[in-house]
Parts: C-alpha cells; sequence; structure tokens
C-alpha cells in the first residue's frame, strides 16, 4: 500500500477504521487531590438557562435522536463495528472488514435491547461494503440515505457508531473535502480496498466507527466511515481530524444490488486486467508495479501487456506502486482509454493505449 495519503500532509498513512476494542470503556484519572478550596463568590453576567437549547444544539439533538436507532452495533468472534439498517427486511449495511470472514455475529442497536443474531449476505471487498441479515428484524428503524452527490465541503457532520465499543457515539465535524481516492492497508482485518470519491471529514472516527453512519443536519445517511488516518511521527497515532468515509451514493448502489441480487453485478469500477507488487529498485526505492498475472480478455491483455512488464505510468501519472497504480486506476472508468507507461521485459520503455474494462463484481 502507499504509505503517504495523497493530498494530505507528508507521512499520513492509513488504518482501518474499525476492529476490537482495546479497552472496554475509557479510562480515566484524577485531575486533582486534596480538600477542594472554598469558593469566592464573585458578580457575573446572567448565563442562559442550562435547557434552553441554542438552533445549532437543536439540530444536533433532533438528528441524533431521529437517526441513532438506526445505527447497530456488530459483534464477530473477533471485533466489532457499526452498521446501518438499510430496509424493514434486516438488511444492514456495513465495511467488509467489520465482517471479515464471519458468516455469523451478532447485532444490538445503539438504543439497547438485547442481541439479535444476523447471519452474512454478501461481502463486496474491493470496495469495502458488506450486507448482513438480521433474523428477526421486527422495531428495526431503517435509515434515510441522502445524496452524496450534492455535498458541499463545509457541511456540519456528524458520525454515529460504537467507537472502542462505546455504544451509540456520537462526534461532530464538517465534510473538509470531497473526491479523495485512498488506499487501506492490507492485513488481515481489512481487504486493503481502493475507496474513490471518499468523503473526507474532521468528525473524530475511531476502531469500532467502521460502518457507521456519516450524517447531515436533515437526518439523512450520507456516507459510511471507513479509514481514519494515522502519523508516523506520531509513533503511529492517530492524525486528528483526518478521517474518510464511501459516499452514501456507493453504499446504496452496492447494497441495492447484493439485497436484490444476492451479488455485486455491476461494481462501475474501471479495471485494468492485470495482477502485480510493487518493484523494488536498485536504490531501494519503489520502481513501478510488475505484472504477474495477465488477466484473459481484460484491457491489459488486448492491449498487449505481459507478464514481466513493469508499469511506471498512467496517463503520465506515476505508478511507483501497487496502492499508486490502483488508486489511478479507480479513479477512472470502465472503458476509458489510458496511455500505459510499461518497461519491458528486455529492458525497453513503451507506451501502450489501453482500454479499462470493468472491475468484477465476485
Amino acid at each position: 500500500m502507499r504509505e503517504i495519503v495523497a493530498g494530505l500532509a507528508a507521512a499520513a498513512v492509513l488504518l482501518a477504521g474499525c476492529g476490537p476494542p482495546i479497552a472496554t470503556g475509557p479510562t480515566t484519572s484524577p485531575t486533582a487531590t486534596g480538600t477542594p478550596a472554598t469558593p469566592t463568590a464573585t458578580a457575573t453576567s446572567p448565563s442562559p438557562s442550562p435547557t434552553a437549547a441554542q438552533p445549532l444544539e437543536a439540530a444536533y439533538e433532533r438528528v441524533i435522536t431521529n437517526v441513532l436507532p438506526s445505527i447497530v452495533q456488530i459483534n464477530t468472534r473477533v471485533g466489532l463495528g457499526s452498521g446501518i439498517v438499510y430496509d424493514s427486511a434486516g438488511h444492514i449495511v456495513t465495511n467488509a472488514h467489520v465482517v471479515g470472514q464471519a458468516t455469523e455475529m451478532n447485532v444490538t442497536t445503539a438504543t439497547g435491547g438485547a442481541p439479535r443474531r444476523a447471519s452474512l449476505v454478501k461481502t463486496f471487498s474491493v470496495g469495502d461494503l458488506a450486507v448482513i441479515k438480521v433474523e428477526n428484524p421486527e422495531g428495526l428503524r431503517p435509515a434515510r440515505f441522502g445524496n452524496s452527490a450534492k455535498l458541499r465541503v463545509g457541511q456540519i457532520v456528524l458520525a454515529m457508531g460504537n467507537p472502542l465499543g462505546l455504544s451509540g457515539s456520537v462526534t461532530n465535524g464538517i465534510i473538509s473535502a470531497l473526491g479523495r481516492t485512498v488506499t487501506e492497508p492490507q492485513n488481515p482485518g481489512s481487504p486493503g480496498a481502493t475507496i474513490a470519491g471518499a468523503i473526507q471529514t474532521s468528525a473524530a472516527i475511531n476502531p469500532g466507527n467502521s460502518g457507521g453512519a456519516l450524517v447531515d443536519l436533515s437526518g439523512q445517511v450520507i456516507g459510511i466511515p471507513t479509514l481514519a488516518a494515522t502519523d508516523p511521527d506520531l509513533g503511529g497515532g492517530a492524525a486528528p481530524g483526518i478521517g474518510f468515509a464511501i459516499p452514501s451514493n456507493t453504499a446504496t448502489d452496492i447494497a441495492a444490488q447484493i439485497v436484490k441480487q444476492g451479488k455485486v453485478t455491476n461494481s462501475r469500477r474501471a479495471a485494468l486486467g492485470i495482477r502485480g507488487s510493487t518493484v523494488i529498485g536498485a536504490d531501494g526505492q519503489p520502481a513501478g508495479v510488475g505484472v504477474a498475472v495477465v488477466e484473459r480478455g481484460g484491457g491489459a491483455d488486448k492491449a498487449g501487456i505481459r507478464a514481466g512488464d513493469v508499469i511506471v505510468s498512467i496517463n503520465g501519472k506515476e505508478t511507483l506502486t501497487m496502492g499508486q497504480l490502483s488508486e489511478i486506476v479507480a479513479s477512472l472508468r470502465p472503458g476509458q482509454r489510458v496511455q500505459v507507461g510499461v518497461i519491458r521485459a528486455n529492458g525497453e520503455t513503451e507506451t501502450i493505449n489501453v482500454t479499462l474494462g470493468q472491475l468484477p463484481g465476485e
């Protein structure tokens, strides 16, 4: 994977925003000891009544009251995450890395109640999305999904989920940027998906938030919190205020296909049609993507790219790592023609015109 997030401060790396809780609850420490001092009375200006909510406060309270019942906690044998009630039949949309390899899990609503058994319907690992279904959907409240194509930088948003196992937690922030392309690290708990068109938000996203809801002030889900940035300069600690969410339009498109057809038949994502890995040059630095397998009938195959070639650019943009290549291709469209720079096995450099195919849904 890439170790630098394109367009962000140098050296910020991405980690999946979900995983087993690192603690069962927050730890606290005393802030003072000894006998408290006797307060001194002073004249002050009248303060607003603590029960009189201000307009923004009232909006927050209204959204939380309306949306939180649609947020669930998903527990598997190896961890926990969040999910959003998709429909009245009991379908819940979440991240693929929340589900992991599990086919059975327990679901608890943010508003409480006994755990409910649920089973996996289908995962779409390349987009880090999944749909599960609760056996007993009675009383579940489907969320309202908004149109993520109409989002604006600066909009206030709330992130709802179960960070560190703290059920029904809410954080606030704004939409910091739109159209980011980010790649997850590959590890046992994460499929290493590349997400195109991601929403960047300043709302805090912590382990357990993944699969939950990013909500606007009209109470509509406009994204699914999925990633949080970490900063190596902080020892791998969180980079404050940098999180990413899958747009709601992408999530509902994939979820609808899974619910109706049991699988994703149209990923709507471009594919070059190769499998490969990052090549390290003589100087110890990434030098391109070595092609290990060319998928038969794909764009690369039809254009004449062969195993053993090293891809170094697409449309003039360097692809020195597999992460860079994945991010560039994710930002393109099926059927689009691109110029691919390759170094052949014999050392010759060539530019090849390739018509991109479509990433398989399965």
